[in-house]
């Protein structure tokens, strides 16, 4: 063979890729194909059961203390029981219990330092078709008498927060004890939460006792807001008062809504 015809057989075999037995060719291993990414979840408003669109206030820029001041307004006979300073890990587990053992939705306000401590927590009131609202991120005292700043912070930070472990963004806010201000009516607006205050108090975070507590609730009135907590320390009376309190409710042809 002269010396092009070996030139011409060095570059086939160049070209050519045999297997370690010498059988031939090898065959080229297709790319494995990447995984799709798993969408992230995007927070979404969850609607008041009696309508399909965000509420309003009846009169803007106070807040809202029965349900006669939503807009639209909530069925006749009903009530709102909401609950406040969650979520704990004893206490929260347990009126979650109670709530579904009664078949009541409620309208849970929890503090965002809270959420991010104990988020399954927050998973599970979601779960269980309750209301996720905004109840600041530490719960500050003297809270209409924050500088702006501060303010600011605590409302949207938690809001942010609430939002992604919960997957329902937060359309109302409750500030602690019910300490409200222009500043704070305007930082909740731009957030889009409406301002809840509450028409029935049985003062159970001060542990009156447990028929303290359910003779209050009980005398709830068609329209009301009920208020509750289920953390800031011991809940155990508000856990046996609301277990007695909800039955009687229903007895007298009341009817339990979220917000």
């Amino acid at each position: 063979m002269g010396a092009a015809g070996l030139l011409a057989l060095g570059a086939d075999s160049a070209g050519a890729t045999t297997s370690s037995t010498g059988a031939g060719p090898r065959s080229r291993v297709a790319p494995r194909p990447r995984p799709t990414p798993t969408p992230t979840p995007t927070p979404k408003v969850r609607p008041a059961p009696w309508t399909p669109g965000r509420l309003a206030a009846a009169k803007p820029g106070e807040p809202i203390r029965r349900l006669s001041e939503l807009v639209p307004p909530a069925p006749p006979n009903t009530i709102a029981l909401t609950i406040d300073d969650g979520p704990h890990p004893e206490y929260t587990p347990r009126v979650l219990d109670v709530l579904a053992e009664h078949q009541v939705h409620a309208t849970f306000f929890i503090i965002g330092q809270q959420v991010k401590e104990y988020p399954k927590l927050v998973e599970r009131i979601a779960a269980g078709g309750h209301q996720i609202c905004n109840h600041t991120m530490t719960h500050p005292l003297s809270f209409d008498d924050l500088p702006k700043k501060r303010l600011k912070k605590e409302i949207a930070e938690p809001h942010d927060v609430i939002a992604q472990t919960s997957q329902v963004v937060p359309t109302f806010f409750r500030a602690p004890g019910g300490a409200w201000s222009p500043a704070v009516m305007d930082v909740i607006g731009e957030h889009g939460m409406l301002p809840i205050d509450w028409a029935v108090d049985p003062r159970d975070w001060a542990r009156p006792g447990v028929g303290s507590i359910r003779k209050t609730l009980t005398k709830s009135k068609a329209g009301d807001i009920l208020l509750i907590h289920d953390g800031g320390g011991d809940r155990s009376q508000t856990v046996k008062a609301i277990r007695a309190a909800i039955p009687k409710l229903k007895e007298k042809g009341l009817s339990f809504v979220a917000l």
